[in-house]
């Protein structure tokens, strides 16, 4: 959920032409991936908390892209787009490794 709070305020002060654009799809990327690690948990069952892990994983590469997206368009603050990089690239790691974990204790 940090990640989308970065994301937030980062995509805050984007352009105004980019509200309906890169700003709405950034954030949507990255809300999605808590939402589905907190509805793959919710179904109770290893295989499906995994599938919607592996969603998440999937949401993370998308906000990833955004903010390379960003950077190279010069859109944000260069610094702040490159610590929710770090940040995604961390919780990709995190959800790698659960995903290992999942996968070979059954």
């Amino acid at each position: 959920m940090d990640l989308a709070a970065i994301c937030y305020r980062l995509t805050a002060d984007f352009p105004r032409n980019e509200q309906y654009g890169l700003t709405s799809q950034l954030r949507r990327s990255a809300v999605s991936m808590p939402s589905n690690i907190a509805e793959g948990c919710g179904r109770n069952t290893p295989k499906d908390f995994a599938r919607f892990l592996r969603i998440s994983y999937a949401s993370s590469c998308e906000v990833e892209t955004q903010l390379e997206i960003a950077m190279r368009i010069g859109v944000g603050d260069p610094d702040r787009l490159e610590q929710a990089t770090l940040v995604v690239r961390e919780i990709q790691r995190m959800l790698a490794a659960l995903l290992t974990k999942l996968e070979t204790s059954h």
